[in-house]
């Protein structure tokens, strides 16, 4: 039984898992069985996470089994294989019940504002369950929520398959808005400073890619939509001064996906926004989308495994963390197994 915590920033402790609890109405007993590592598990981990509360359980993309039923969850079954939409929202507030529950009021996530999924066992909402069909494997199922993310960012941008979409970042983000880019049938192009990186998006179906180190982003994308530039430009990067790149090299009646919490302000030229009539977007997290995306893992529209660079056993989460921080190059999504 193990527990992966951080109980202050930059101390990481993996424990004896504490007792889960039973599942009341409502809600199901999950033993988990992979888990994937985000970068804001990291960001929790060093205290830049400004919604984390300590000490936590932290976690929230993970997938496994039904382990026992609450009173009223009777559309799942024990032994079920579910992935677990870490987004926990009211239901009747302004965004809730405009379908925008991933901004609810009182919002909580597994894994920043509840103890999340880096444990053997613990208990959700049973509408917060995903099943997993046959024939995906639990380890695919557990990239179902990275893959929500860019399946929001997409949706609240519009995608569309004539859209020639700008990505900033290869890394994980970079390469599931990629994914899910191409499987709209839009023509994508990746920038970012790290060849091994841009490598790996050119094996995901990245039209051009483009070493930002040693290239001119917009000289690059300029000749976009006859000359116009990217119609749709995504920031899987996080980096706040990128967004005044961005409307500049953006086409008329563009639009612009904002994935990054950085609180760093940036210089953006209300002419070029107003002038171009751009839209830009903010999106966090996902609202319901996991269903979405489970079926194009299950039909073979998105194929993701390839991402999943390295898996480490649970109890083995620290060399899991010190791989990502110390030899970024080397990983995608490194995930932890809790089946051992």
């Amino acid at each position: 039984m193990v527990a992966i915590f951080v109980d202050e920033p930059h101390r990481l402790r993996i424990s004896e898992a504490a007792s889960s609890g039973a599942a009341a109405p409502g809600e199901v007993l999950i033993r988990v069985q992979r888990a994937g590592i985000c970068g804001s598990d990291l960001h929790i981990l060093h205290g830049s996470n400004p919604f984390a509360r300590y000490p936590r359980v932290i976690g929230h993309e993970f997938a496994g089994v039904v382990e026992a039923l609450g009173a009223g969850a009777s559309a799942l079954a024990v032994g079920q294989r579910v992935v677990v939409d870490p987004v926990v929202a009211c239901g009747h507030c302004y965004p809730c019940r405009i379908g925008r529950s991933n901004v609810c009021g009182t919002l909580e996530v597994f894994g920043v504002h509840r103890d999340g999924g880096f444990r053997d066992r613990l208990v959700v909402p049973a509408r917060n369950c995903v099943p997993v069909p046959d024939g995906v494997p639990i380890d695919v199922a557990a990239l179902a929520e990275p893959l929500s993310i860019a399946a929001n960012v997409l949706a609240r941008t519009g995608i569309e398959a004539n859209d020639s979409v700008l990505i900033y970042g290869a890394g994980t983000v970079g390469l599931t808005v990629l994914q899910v880019a191409k499987l709209h049938g839009a023509r994508c192009l990746v920038a970012d400073i790290d060849p091994a990186r841009l490598e790996r998006a050119r094996a995901f179906g990245a039209d051009a890619t483009i070493d930002s180190s040693n290239d001119d982003v917009p000289s690059r994308v300029a000749a976009e939509h006859d000359g116009l530039g990217p119609s749709l430009v995504i920031d899987g990067a996080g980096v706040p001064a990128l967004l005044a790149e961005a409307c500049r090299v953006a086409s008329p009646a563009g639009r612009i996906g904002i994935l990054g919490f950085s609180p760093a302000p940036c210089a953006v030229s209300q002419q070029e926004i107003v002038k171009k009539e751009l839209a830009l977007f903010g999106s966090r997290l996902n609202r319901a989308l996991l269903p979405q995306v489970m079926d194009w893992l299950a039909s073979g529209q998105l194929k993701p495994a390839a991402m999943i660079t390295q898996t480490f056993a649970a109890r083995d989460a620290r060399d899991a963390f010190d791989l990502i921080e110390r030899h970024p190059e080397r990983t995608v999504k490194v995930q932890l197994d809790f089946a051992d």
